[in-house]
C-alpha cells in the first residue's frame, strides 16, 4: 500500500501534483477533512480492499479542521498504518505572481494582504514540513518539470532503492534551495563567466564543462565529492531515508555549478541510483 498525504503551502502546485498522481493510478482524494484520514485509512488498508495507492490532499483550506491532522497522523501511526507526506514549497514572490495572475486571494488573507497570508500560512504549516517525507521546491518549475520529478519518484519498481537522488543547481545570489540536505560551493573552481565567449553559455554546454574542468583542482573535487557522496548514499538508505536533496552552488548558478550537477548525475544514474536533476537559476541574469 503506498499512502501518500499531499500538502504544502496554497498556490504551490498541490492541485496539479494530486492530478499527476491520478494519471499515475493512485486513488486521490482532494480536501479530506483531516479527521477522517485514520477511518479512509482503515478502509483501504483491508484485507479485501482493492485499492493499492493511494493521494489524500490536505491543506490550510480544512482550517478548523486542519490541527485535528496530527491527532490522525499520530494514530495511523498507533495503528502501523505506513504513510509518506509530500510537501510542496514554493518562494513568496513565485506565490504572489501566480495569486496576482488567477485574481484569486490566499485563502487566509481575506482581511489583509496575500504576504501577510503566506507568511502566517508558512509559520501554520512549519511543523508539517518538518514531519514531511519528501519535499519538492516548485519556484522554477512548470507542470512538466513536477510530472517527471513525481513520476521518478513514485514510479517505483521492486528492485530499486526507495531513496529518491534530487541534484540542484543553484546560485548563491539568488539564495541556497530551502530543502538542501547538503550543500557543496564549487565558487573556487575556474569562473567562465570572466571569459567573453563562455559567459552567455552554461554548464551544460560542452565548452563550459572544458573550461570548469580543465583544471587538477576541479579534477581533484569532483573525484573527492563522488567518493563522499557514494560513501553518504548507501549510509542514507541504511537510515531509511527517501529523498536526498544535494545542493551545488555557483555565484550565479548558470556555469560550474550546472557542469559539477551534470557530472555528479550522471554518475549516479550510471550506479542504478533513481536520480532528479534541477538547474535552478541557469535561465537567471
Amino acid at each position: 500500500m503506498k499512502f501518500i498525504i499531499v500538502t504544502g503551502l496554497s498556490g504551490s502546485g498541490k492541485s496539479e501534483a494530486m492530478k499527476v498522481l491520478e494519471d499515475m493510478g493512485f486513488y486521490c482524494v482532494d480536501n479530506l477533512p483531516p479527521a477522517l484520514i485514520t477511518k479512509f485509512a482503515e478502509i483501504c488498508y483491508q484485507p479485501n480492499s482493492t485499492i493499492d495507492k493511494v493521494a489524500l490532499g490536505v491543506d490550510i483550506r480544512g482550517r478548523k479542521f486542519f490541527q485535528e491532522l496530527y491527532k490522525s497522523l499520530n494514530s495511523l501511526e498507533e495503528q502501523n498504518y505506513k504513510y509518506e507526506i509530500l510537501y510542496l514549497d514554493c518562494s513568496d514572490e513565485v506565490l504572489l505572481k501566480r495569486y496576482k495572475m488567477t485574481r484569486r486571494n490566499h485563502p487566509l488573507s481575506k482581511d489583509t494582504q496575500i504576504p501577510e497570508g503566506i507568511k502566517k500560512e508558512r509559520e501554520i504549516m512549519e511543523h508539517l514540513k518538518e514531519k514531511s517525507t519528501c519535499i519538492i521546491d516548485t519556484t522554477n518549475m512548470k507542470p512538466k518539470h513536477l510530472k517527471d520529478e513525481l513520476g521518478k519518484i513514485y514510479s517505483v519498481g521492486d528492485n530499486m532503492s526507495k531513496l529518491t537522488i534530487s541534484i540542484v543547481s543553484f546560485g548563491f545570489k539568488h539564495g541556497i534551495p530551502i530543502d538542501s540536505d547538503l550543500v557543496f560551493d564549487v565558487r573556487f573552481l575556474p569562473n567562465p563567466y570572466y571569459i567573453e565567449t563562455l559567459r552567455p553559455k552554461t554548464g551544460d554546454d560542452k565548452e563550459v564543462r572544458d573550461y570548469v574542468m580543465n583544471s587538477k583542482v576541479s579534477e581533484e573535487f569532483y573525484n573527492k565529492l563522488n567518493d563522499m557522496v557514494s560513501f553518504l548514499i548507501p549510509q542514507y538508505i541504511e537510515e531509511g531515508k527517501q529523498h536526498l536533496v544535494i545542493g551545488i552552488g555557483c555565484t550565479g548558478g548558470r556555469h560550474r555549478s550546472v557542469t559539477i550537477s551534470n557530472l555528479l548525475y550522471d554518475e549516479l544514474l550510471k550506479n542504478g541510483y533513481r536520480v532528479i536533476k534541477k538547474h535552478r537559476d541557469f535561465t537567471l541574469k
